[in-house]
C-alpha cells in the first residue's frame, strides 16, 4: 500500500513500524518538544504532499498531534488504539508495537480537520450518553473513539475530537445506542 501524504511520527522505531505497514516516507519529531525546524519541515510537506499525524495514543503524542495541527493546519489524523500500541511482552506503549495490519488501517481512515457541521453535539450530549463523569465513561468512551477511528480521549479531549473531526449529531447518536445496547447484552 502506497501513502502519498508523509507522515509524521515520534521516532525512529515508529518510522521502522510504519514502512513495515506501507510504502511511505515519514517525519519524526523525536519527542514532544517537536523544534521550528521539524514543523517547517511538515509545513513544507503538507504543502507538497500532504501529511498524515501518527502519533503514540498517550499524553506526550496528543501534545505533539496538537502542537503540529496548531502550526500546520489541514493536516489528517490517524489514530492507533491503546490496546493495539501495547508491547506485547513488558511495558511500553506506541506506534512501534502496532502491527502492520493495525497500522494500515489507521491510515486508511485517516481524518481531517473541516469546519463545524450544522448540528453540533454539545458538551451536555456526552453528559447524557454517560461519556463525563459515570462509572461507565472511560469504557465508553473508549468504545466510541474505536467505532468514530478518533481514538481514546478523556471528556474534554472527546468533545473536542467530535467537533474537530465533524462528527455529526446523528453518527454520535447512533453509534452511542450501539454501545448502549452492546452493554445491556452482556
Amino acid at each position: 500500500m502506497k501513502i502519498k501524504e508523509i507522515i509524521v511520527v515520534e521516532g525512529r522505531d515508529d518510522t521502522t513500524a510504519v514502512k513495515r505497514a506501507v510504502d511511505a516516507d515519514t517525519i519524526e519529531t523525536n519527542g514532544s518538544a517537536v523544534p521550528d525546524s521539524v514543523l517547517e519541515s511538515i509545513q513544507h510537506a503538507q504543502l507538497k504532499r500532504g501529511v498524515i499525524i501518527l502519533t503514540d495514543p498517550d499524553y506526550p503524542g496528543q501534545r505533539i498531534r496538537q502542537i503540529v495541527q496548531d502550526y500546520v493546519p489541514g493536516c489528517k489524523h490517524a489514530f492507533i488504539d491503546r490496546q493495539d500500541a501495547l508491547r506485547k511482552k513488558g511495558r511500553g506503549l506506541g506506534v512501534e508495537h502496532a502491527s502492520p495490519g493495525i497500522i494500515r488501517e489507521a491510515l486508511k481512515h485517516a481524518h481531517t480537520m473541516a469546519e463545524a457541521p450544522l448540528e453540533q453535539i454539545s458538551k451536555q450530549d456526552l453528559i447524557e450518553a454517560g461519556l463525563v463523569g459515570g462509572p461507565k465513561a472511560k469504557s465508553r468512551r473508549e468504545a466510541l473513539g474505536i467505532r468514530l477511528n478518533i481514538g481514546y480521549a478523556n471528556g474534554k479531549q472527546l468533545y473536542n475530537r467530535l467537533l474537530m473531526f465533524q462528527i455529526s449529531q446523528d453518527e454520535f447518536i447512533r453509534e452511542m445506542s450501539r454501545i448502549l445496547q452492546e452493554e445491556q447484552d452482556v
